[in-house]
C-alpha cells in the first residue's frame, strides 16, 4: 500500500534502508531525480527520525512533504515486488496516492512520477486556492451528507468516502468550522486535517486544469499493474483515462468504501499498504471482512520485521507471488480519527467446540508473570492513555493505542520523554541507558511495549520515588 500524506512518518525508512541495499538505491535515484527538477532531496526526511514532523512539514513545506511521500512509497513498493516478489493484481491509490499508484503501475517512471507530483504543487502556485480545508467525520458518508443538507451548507461537499464510519467534507475555511462545530453538538467526532486546501472540492478547478495541462507534457507508457480509481470508479484501461484521473484527481471525491467492496467482490482479499503507518488498512479492515491487511511499516521497521509481516501473506493460506494482493495509497487521514477501528494484537483462543479452554495449572514462572503488572499489555496501554490524556488535556477516546503521538497529536519529542519519564516510575522501570530517541516508539502500544523491557529501578530509588 501506498500512504498519501496522512502517512508521513520522520525517518520511516531508516532501519529499513540499513538492512536492504534497494531502498538506499531506490532514495539515491529519487534524490538525483528531484535535483534535476530543483527540489531537495527527499531521503533525510524518510532516513533521520529526527526529520520535521507531518505537522511542520504539512504547514510550511508541503513540496517537500509530497516528495516524501512519494519517495517512501516508491521505495517500499519495490523493495515488496523486486526483493519480496509479490505481484499484485491491482493497485488502487486514494487522493495524492493515485499518482503514486500510477507510477508503480510504471505509468510514469520513476522521473516523470517526481515530476507529476512537482507539476501538482507548481499548479497549486500558479493558480493559489481560496483559504480551506477538510475535516474527518466519524459517521457514514450518507449521514454526513444528511448533516451538510440540513445544515444548508452548501459549500461544504464529501470529499472522501473511506470506511462505513468515516468520511471527510471539505470546503472553505468559515463554512468548515461552522459544520465542525455543528457536528461536535450532535455528538460526532469531527478533526481537522493538517492539510492546507480544501481538496477534492470545485475551489480547486484552476488548479486542476493548470495540474492537467503540465502533466499532459510527460511521458507515460501502457501500466505493468492493473489500476483500479477510487476516484472515477472504475479500472484503467488507457491514456485517455489517466488523463481524465488526472485532471479529476483535486476536484471529486474518493470513493474509498465503494472501491474497496468492489475489489473484495472481484475476489481481493489481501491487502498490502506500502508505506508508512497503517491508516488504509484499519480502513480496510473496518470495511469488508475476512480479508488480510498487511501494513509492513505501521512503526519504524528494519528488513527482518518487513519479511516477518509478509509471511503472514503465506500463512492466509496464499503465497506472496501468487496471492489477490491490492497495493494501496492512502489520503490525509489520520489514525486518531479512526477510534472505531477494531483494534489487533491479542485474539481468544477457543477449543473446536467453541468454548473457551480450561486454564492450565499455571507454574511459579507463570504466577510470577500474572503479578507482573505490565505483562497485561492492554491494560498498561490504558494507564497510559489516562496519564497522557491528563497531561495533555486530550480526551481520552483520541488516544487510541495507534494514534501517532508527534504525526497524529502533535506532542513533541520534550514532552513524550517527560511523560514516558512518568510512566516509567509509576512501573518501577527506568529510562533506557543508551540515549535511544522515544518517538522511535510512536504510539501508546508501542511504549507499553517498551516498558516491558526497561529494567526495573533500583530498591533504592524505589524508596527515594516514595
Amino acid at each position: 500500500m501506498f500512504p498519501g500524506q496522512g502517512a508521513y512518518l520522520p525517518g520511516a525508512l531508516g532501519p529499513l534502508a540499513e538492512d536492504e541495499p534497494l531502498v538506499h538505491e531506490t532514495l539515491r535515484e529519487l534524490d538525483a531525480a528531484a535535483s534535476r527538477l530543483g527540489r531537495g532531496a527527499p531521503s533525510w526526511l524518510l532516513l533521520d527520525e529526527r526529520a520535521p514532523s507531518l505537522a511542520d512539514l504539512a504547514a510550511g513545506r508541503p513540496a517537500d512533504l509530497h516528495l516524501a511521500l512519494f519517495a517512501a512509497e516508491t521505495a517500499l513498493f519495490r523493495l515488496l515486488t523486486e526483493r519480496h516478489g509479490l505481484r499484485p493484481r491491482v493497485l488502487i491509490g486514494h487522493s495524492f496516492g493515485e499518482l503514486v499508484a500510477l507510477t508503480a503501475a510504471g505509468v510514469y517512471g520513476l522521473e516523470e512520477g517526481m515530476a507529476l507530483v512537482a507539476a501538482r504543487d507548481e499548479a497549486f502556485a500558479a493558480c493559489p486556492p481560496v483559504d480551506g480545508g477538510m475535516v474527518a467525520l466519524a459517521v457514514s458518508v450518507t449521514r454526513a451528507e444528511g448533516l451538510l443538507t440540513g445544515l444548508g451548507e452548501w459549500e461544504v461537499t464529501v470529499a472522501a468516502d473511506n470506511s462505513p464510519r468515516q468520511c471527510v467534507v471539505s470546503g472553505p475555511s468559515p463554512a468548515l468550522e461552522r459544520v465542525r462545530e455543528a457536528a461536535g453538538k450532535l455528538g460526532i467526532d469531527a478533526t481537522p486535517l493538517r492539510v492546507p486546501y480544501a481538496f477534492h472540492h470545485r475551489t480547486l478547478a484552476a488548479v486542476a486544469a493548470d495540474f492537467a495541462r503540465r502533466a499532459g507534457a510527460l511521458r507515460t507508457a501502457p501500466p505493468r499493474h492493473a489500476v483500479h480509481s477510487a476516484i472515477l470508479g472504475r479500472r484503467l484501461d488507457g491514456p485517455d483515462e489517466v488523463a481524465d484521473l488526472v485532471a479529476a484527481h483535486l476536484v471529486r471525491p474518493t470513493r474509498f468504501t465503494e472501491a474497496v467492496r468492489r475489489l473484495y467482490a472481484d475476489g481481493v482479499d489481501v491487502f498490502v499498504e506500502c508505506g508508512p503507518r497503517g491508516v488504509l488498512s484499519d480502513l480496510v479492515a473496518a470495511t469488508v471482512p475476512d480479508v488480510r491487511v498487511i501494513a509492513p511499516l505501521r512503526r519504524r521497521a528494519g528488513g527482518r520485521a518487513v519479511a516477518d509481516a509478509l509471511a503472514g501473506v503465506a500463512a492466509s493460506g496464499t503465497s506472496a507471488g501468487t496471492s489477490h494482493v491490492t497495493s494501496y495509497a492512502t489520503s490525509s487521514v489520520t489514525s486518531a480519527v479512526t477510534s472505531h477501528v477494531t483494534s489487533y494484537g491479542t485474539s481468544q483462543v477457543t477449543s473446536s467446540s467453541g468454548s473457551v479452554p480450561a486454564e492450565p495449572l499455571a507454574g511459579p514462572a507463570e504466577k510470577e508473570k500474572r503479578t507482573d503488572p505490565l505483562a497485561d499489555r492492554a491494560a498498561v496501554v490504558e494507564t497510559l492513555r489516562a496519564l497522557y490524556a491528563e497531561a495533555l488535556g486530550y480526551p481520552p477516546e483520541v488516544l487510541t493505542g495507534d494514534a501517532d503521538l508527534e504525526a497524529d497529536l502533535g506532542v513533541d519529542s520534550i514532552k513524550q520523554t517527560e511523560l514516558f519519564a512518568q510512566a516509567a516510575g509509576r512501573y518501577g522501570r527506568t529510562l533506557p541507558a543508551d540515549g535511544s530517541r522515544l518517538t522511535s516508539y510512536t504510539t501508546l502500544d508501542a511504549l507499553a511495549g517498551l516498558l516491558n523491557t526497561l529494567p526495573a529501578l533500583d530498591p533504592r530509588a524505589k524508596e527515594a520515588l516514595a
